[in-house]
């Protein structure tokens, strides 16, 4: 079984019964969509299985080491620095994910922006269905939310040119105009 299958399998086993908390879709459509994108990309097998795993460890009881012991340290090492760490305050978090991501591999990069850009489609097409309705399922509002994608987008710019980024950033300015 090769590194991509193994790393589904994992996902699917992992994000089991979860649900999307802005659609309520199955969790799992995420991560294969976040790997398809890097795949459409060009990035290889390490860094499309990272795609399928990167929130097993924020979102499951999977130790670090287990998921090493079943894809080996190179696909892991590629999400760690964008695990965040759950028990420190949202804002505190975030700010250190964004600083992380900076000084991240391009890998790395690739997987958060992979990720924040079928976050961000996602919730514009929810926004659509939905309204500002969107937001009472999230513990901070849109302009938190804003502030953390520009954040974010910032420490891409500052050390990565790709265009996921440029994708990454249209998103934002769209999602800049909801009313």
């Amino acid at each position: 079984m090769n590194i991509i299958e193994k790393a589904g399998r994992i996902a699917i086993i992992k994000h089991k019964d979860q649900k999307r908390k802005n659609d309520g879709f199955p969790y799992i459509i995420h991560p294969f969509m976040v790997a398809n994108k890097l795949a459409q990309h060009g990035f290889g097998d390490k860094v499309i299985a990272a795609g399928l795993v990167h929130d097993v460890l924020e979102d499951s009881d999977t130790s670090r080491s287990e998921l090493v012991k079943d894809l080996g340290e190179d696909v892991v090492s590629i999400i760690d620095a964008i695990s965040e760490d759950m028990d420190l305050e949202w804002e505190i978090r975030k700010e250190q994910y964004a600083k992380d991501l900076k000084e991240a591999s391009v890998e790395t990069k690739a997987v958060s922006v992979a990720d924040k850009i079928h976050n961000m489609g996602n919730m514009l097409e929810t926004y659509k269905k939905e309204g500002e309705d969107l937001w009472k399922k999230f513990g901070r509002g849109k302009e938190k939310k804003i502030w953390f994608e520009e954040l974010v987008l910032q420490a891409l710019k500052d050390s990565w040119e790709h265009p996921l980024v440029n994708e990454y950033e249209d998103l934002i300015k769209e999602f800049k105009k909801l009313d």
